[in-house]
């Protein structure tokens, strides 16, 4: 069994269980209280995972926000943000993103091993590229972070990255926040997609926490027997 961190899940979604419209136009469904809850969950973190189509689609920054959690972080030996990572198989990446530019931490791209060395011509200086595998072998991907000292992985989304992380039984535990709101479009990305998933009506996953948070629901899972482990 290949040594891993600590992986844990992260998403949002609305009642009937999508992550965002159709449309690409960016859906909000969380609230301030909320992202202050996944900013507290990123700085106990030592990497953040998001697949190549969030980076491409949300553009995001993979920081964590506070000052003081920054401080924090840094007088404990830490990096003030933790390292960024994600996965892609065509290496379709811009170096221009806010993964690439924004903040002084390390950043890792995984790659199919078909586009490796597309993405190094692409992203020489800006990140690491390791080959994983055609396709991309997320137990190569869990295992290398592991030898770079990475204990505590969360990872952001998006629905084919989470479907990858469950499908393989590489997550121990998920936070599952739920808007009040309805998309009612299937063309819009869920949550998860198709797949053979350990939990099922004979072997359900284990709930421990419900939260309200102003007016969205935090549902946290354990998923492993490693849940909970620091």
């Amino acid at each position: 069994m290949v040594e891993r961190p600590y992986v844990l899940l992260s998403c949002g979604m609305s009642i009937d269980g999508y992550l965002d419209t159709a449309s690409g136009r960016r859906l909000l469904l969380s609230n301030d209280a909320d992202f202050d809850r996944v900013d507290e969950v990123r700085a106990d973190c030592d990497a953040i995972l998001v697949g190549a189509g969030t980076v491409r689609r949300d553009d995001p920054r993979l920081l964590v926000r506070s000052a003081d959690r920054r401080r924090r972080r840094v007088a404990a030996g830490h990096p003030p943000t933790p390292m960024k990572v994600t996965v892609t198989g065509s290496a379709d990446l811009d170096p221009q993103a806010r993964f690439f530019t924004v903040g002084d931490v390390d950043k890792v791209v995984y790659c199919a091993t078909a586009s490796l060395d597309s993405a190094r011509g692409r992203l020489a200086g800006l990140a690491t590229v390791v080959d994983c595998g055609d396709p991309v072998d997320l137990r190569r991907v869990v295992g290398d972070l592991h030898v770079r000292g990475v204990g505590r992985l969360m990872v952001e989304g998006g629905g084919r990255v989470h479907t990858q992380f469950l499908t393989a039984g590489l997550a121990d535990e998920l936070h599952l926040v739920v808007a009040p709101i309805f998309v009612g479009d299937s063309r819009a990305p869920r949550f998860v997609g198709d797949g053979s998933f350990p939990w099922h009506a004979d072997r359900r996953a284990t709930l421990v926490e419900v939260r309200q948070i102003g007016d969205v629901a935090l549902l946290r899972y354990a998923l492993s027997s490693r849940f909970g482990e620091e």
